[in-house]
């Protein structure tokens, strides 16, 4: 008994440990999102500093090197997308006319016809501001007193922003010591175990970012390159956001078949021209569900959509954008987590009901010789 209360009391106080841990980053998250994001990116530099290091480079230097380098990749990322960004805008300009045409002479009839009133001519427009002006200042009474919240905001934003590089070069100059000073905090007799779980995190988590990385990249020269080909005007902007937001299951290909939709009904003004067009993103989910997905991230991670789904909100509900940057990679790691916890409780007593003290299966005593006998 006094071996069964110890577990208990020891069962009670990981309890409460995490509890208060989870209290503590909740209140603690405003703060915490640079420090997160810095980690991750430590986490994927970290490879290249060591192997600078085994160059004969300086750590610090090496440090230097890797971070000069991720600020020149942004901004030629910067350099390339928007001009090609803002062309497109003028592009969209130039013939906002000729789709607000085909608005007006397709588009506004069918919609009459379902007893919806749609303003397009300029003196519509300012009937229409007319009516709602009272609405809007009612509006604008109750959006004036946040202004300075979120004026406040911005700010937070931009200081976390510029936290993120100074955090990330001490991180992944004691990054090696950092993990060297976590492994000795862990009990002897849990290290083995620690580490065996720890190196599958390591694994499973490096392989889901490089893949995932790839998988947003191909998708995006896929798209684009796809719905160029197919003659849509607005090619580059849609097939990138595609791309880019194929880490959210089935959420990337309806956006860009939603918006590339639009475009290409004002700009094709049939369905035949369309059939293109909804052929690249039919294909596009084939490739990235059957080719593309499978090959560079695998099945090793097993989050179900509807998960992923839900690690978005919440990650970004607790820490923001970043949050939902965090939110599948810090899933990844969780998952490893929870699928040893599972294999550590179907081997446990408390599954298999033969905890000790405790007997759940009803014996028949033996018969006594007189019984026999008889």
């Amino acid at each position: 008994m006094p071996e069964q209360d110890s577990q208990s009391f020891r069962l009670l106080a990981w309890i409460v440990v995490a509890l208060l841990i989870g209290v503590l980053l909740y209140y603690l998250s405003p703060i915490l999102t640079p420090f997160l994001f810095s980690a991750i990116l430590a986490y994927i530099c970290d490879p290249l500093v060591d192997r600078l290091q085994r160059w004969k480079v300086p750590r610090t230097a090496g440090v230097l090197l890797v971070m000069v380098g991720l600020l020149a990749l942004s901004i030629l990322l910067t350099l390339i997308l928007i001009p090609m960004i803002v062309e497109q805008a003028n592009i969209f300009m130039q013939r906002l006319p000729s789709y607000l045409e085909a608005l007006r002479s397709r588009v506004v009839p069918w919609l009459q016809t379902m007893g919806i009133q749609v303003p397009l001519t300029a003196a519509d427009f300012k009937e229409t501001l007319a009516k709602q002006l009272p609405a809007a200042q009612d509006i604008m009474s109750g959006v004036l007193p946040k202004l300075k919240t979120g004026g406040l905001a911005l700010i937070a934003f931009v200081t976390n922003l510029l936290l993120v590089p100074v955090v990330l070069f001490y991180l992944l100059r004691d990054w090696d010591r950092i993990v060297a000073g976590i492994g000795r905090m862990i009990p002897r007799r849990w290290s083995r175990q620690v580490t065996s779980v720890a190196s599958e995190m390591d694994s499973v988590l490096g392989q889901f970012l490089r893949g995932q990385l790839s998988v947003m990249l191909l998708m995006s020269v896929f798209y684009v390159a796809g719905l160029w080909l197919a003659g849509l005007d607005f090619a580059l902007p849609i097939g990138i956001l595609s791309g880019l937001l194929t880490f959210i299951p089935y959420v990337g290909a309806i956006m860009g078949f939603v918006l590339a939709t639009l475009a290409g009904l004002v700009e094709f003004q049939s369905i035949t021209g369309m059939l293109p067009v909804w052929g690249v993103f039919f294909l596009g989910q084939l490739l990235e569900g059957f080719v593309v997905t499978p090959w560079l991230v695998g099945d090793r991670i097993g989050l179900h959509p509807v998960l992923v789904i839900f690690a978005l909100l919440a990650f970004g509900q607790l820490f923001g954008f970043f949050g939902m940057l965090l939110a599948l990679p810090a899933s990844a790691v969780l998952v490893v987590g929870f699928r040893h916890l599972y294999g550590k409780y179907v081997a446990s007593g408390a599954y298999s009901g033969r905890a000790e003290g405790i007997v759940l299966e009803t014996t028949i005593p033996e018969e006594s010789e007189q019984a026999r006998e008889s």
